[in-house]
């Protein structure tokens, strides 16, 4: 019987020992960082893709919504301010920020405004029904609505939404001598129309007082309705009335200029 040489023995084992290795090699998972960061690319892509649209569809959900407030229309009882609430370009609620309070007005401003509120929703115009007994409040009212509108209209055709802010300006007109005192006009003009008039001077003291309770709301109402200092002398109030009317052209020539 040939007896097996040693050496031949050694090299066997030695090819039996590599094979092995080779083979848990072949078994064991891949830990090379490269690869395992590769691997979770894709997945990372789709988060980061799914992640844009919903992005973008927040923003087009945004678009012609949100608050948008009138200018404060003056009346002879008071300012009716109007605030909308937007959503897709649609009028979802209105409220009066501001509206006559005190004595008889405030009767009156709970019997209007509610209903003033009901109808600028159903309509989505300016255009909407006065509410008998509340004439003033509802002529405010219509006034500053048709401002907001304006605003949200800016706003959807892409202007800047400061840009009417920009725009408005205060001026004041010279002050006025009168018999009973001096009169003085302050105006607030945005895109080519007075918003607001007030007097900053008025005749004080004694009937005066009662005189220009009377005629001053009157003459800003009929300032801002009328646009030009062309409006009519209140009755029993001729020189504050003339001292009025010619500070408010003062006023127009300098917001004209």
């Amino acid at each position: 019987m040939r007896k097996s040489h040693p050496v031949r023995r050694i090299v066997l084992a030695t090819a039996a020992t590599v094979s092995g290795v080779v083979l848990l090699l072949s078994l064991k998972p891949a830990s090379d960082p490269a690869a395992a960061s590769a691997a979770g690319a894709a997945p990372q892509a789709t988060a980061a893709g799914q992640e844009s649209p919903q992005g973008g569809t927040r923003g087009a959900a945004g678009a012609g919504s949100g608050t948008v407030t009138g200018d404060a229309a003056q009346t002879q009882y008071g300012a009716v301010q109007v605030r909308l609430t937007v959503s897709d370009g649609r009028i979802t609620k209105a409220e009066a920020v501001q509206a006559p309070k005190g004595g008889l007005s405030d009767q009156k401003t709970q019997l209007a405004v509610p209903r003033l509120n009901q109808e600028a929703v159903a309509a989505g115009t300016a255009d909407i029904d006065a509410v008998s007994g509340a004439t003033y409040t509802s002529e405010g009212y219509r006034k500053s609505l048709q401002s907001a509108l304006d605003k949200m209209k800016q706003a959807s055709s892409g202007a800047p939404a400061s840009s009417g802010a920009a725009q408005a300006r205060t001026v004041a007109g010279k002050a006025v001598r009168t018999q009973y005192g001096p009169v003085q006009v302050r105006i607030t003009v945005s895109g080519g129309k007075i918003t607001k008039a007030e007097a900053v001077q008025a005749p004080k003291g004694g009937l005066s007082d009662q005189k220009t309770q009377l005629a001053v709301p009157r003459l800003n109402q009929e300032a801002v309705a009328a646009g030009t200092a062309d409006i009519d002398a209140v009755s029993g109030a001729t020189y504050t009335s003339t001292g009025y009317r010619q500070s408010l052209q003062s006023a127009l020539d300098q917001a004209g200029g």
